[in-house]
């Protein structure tokens, strides 16, 4: 199968840079920004999509559909799209590259297929392949999952995990565990020291006993609320991961409350583009620390 025009849901941080590395292959990267925000826009623009009307002119011109948005989107999204090719007569091929659960993914597939449409399975590992810089990984498996190696290069590799549905979501989900699950903890534990009082005094010994810790914590606690919002939902999925193979899902729950309450204070309406670069993680947890208990 050629690929002439693949389709993106949508046009996020790594919609954008996925797409604008699709774009760069030759391949023509359409998207539907009825209703979308401004900065939504503006990323589609700078990438160079085109616009189309809708979801049934969307599904009616794409050679394949890349489903890039946040996880608890992501069934409802795939219901939408399956109905709009129901009302096309027409079904490409759905690659949900989402951070969802093994168990959502099938879920979703089952979607697709009432449709009679083909579903690859996915997960995204890296930062979006902008300019072709990046070596961003799409993780992709399923019966069909051989259609994406055509998108290769320009800043990302496809990775084939085999003909199961759900793999390529398991391995997204327990890498995220550790990244996004480790940074939910440090941030917790900075928070807790600050409203504790002794901030200062774990920094100090932090600084002779887990210098990494220490590292780590002053380049992401200042800035994880502005992805806060769009790792609940992902957190929650690890969650139900875990849970469906006998392993608590509550580390990840709790992870997913405190991505809550970085998205509750002032610092969770900046986007990546947005972020105050001067604020530190000393300023940023004394505003966390006054939103612990806000209703």
């Amino acid at each position: 199968m050629v690929l002439r025009t693949v389709a993106i849901l949508s046009p996020g941080d790594m919609g954008e840079g996925v797409g604008a590395s699709i774009k760069g292959q030759g391949i023509d990267v359409i998207t539907v920004l009825a209703g979308r925000s401004a900065e939504t826009r503006m990323r589609a623009e700078r990438a160079g999509f085109r616009e189309v009307a809708d979801l049934e002119a969307l599904v009616a011109e794409a050679d394949l559909v890349l489903s890039i948005i946040p996880p608890e989107r992501a069934e409802a999204t795939a219901a939408d799209v399956a109905a709009a090719m129901k009302r096309a007569c027409a079904n490409p091929p759905f690659a949900d590259m989402n951070a969802i659960a093994p168990t959502t993914a099938n879920r979703i597939a089952g979607l697709l297929a009432d449709v009679g449409a083909v579903f690859i399975d996915g997960g995204i590992i890296g930062w979006p392949p902008f300019k072709g810089e990046n070596q961003t990984k799409l993780y992709v498996s399923g019966p069909d999952a051989v259609l994406m190696d055509e998108l290769d290069g320009n800043g990302k590799r496809i990775i084939q995990l085999g003909e199961e549905i759900g793999r390529a979501s398991a391995v997204k989900m327990v890498y995220a565990s550790v990244t996004k699950g480790t940074d939910s903890l440090l941030t917790a534990a900075y928070t807790a020291a600050e409203a504790l009082g002794v901030r200062e005094i774990l920094e100090a010994e932090w600084e002779k006993s887990q210098p990494d810790a220490l590292v780590r914590m002053g380049r992401r606690v200042p800035v994880l609320p502005a992805d806060a919002g769009r790792w609940i939902g992902e957190m929650e999925q690890i969650a139900e991961t875990y849970a469906s193979v006998g392993v608590t899902p509550n580390y990840h729950r709790g992870a997913a409350d405190m991505y809550r309450l970085l998205d509750s204070t002032p610092f969770g309406r900046e986007s990546r583009e947005t972020i105050d670069k001067t604020r530190t993680m000393q300023d940023s947890v004394k505003v966390y620390v006054q939103y612990l208990n806000a209703d």
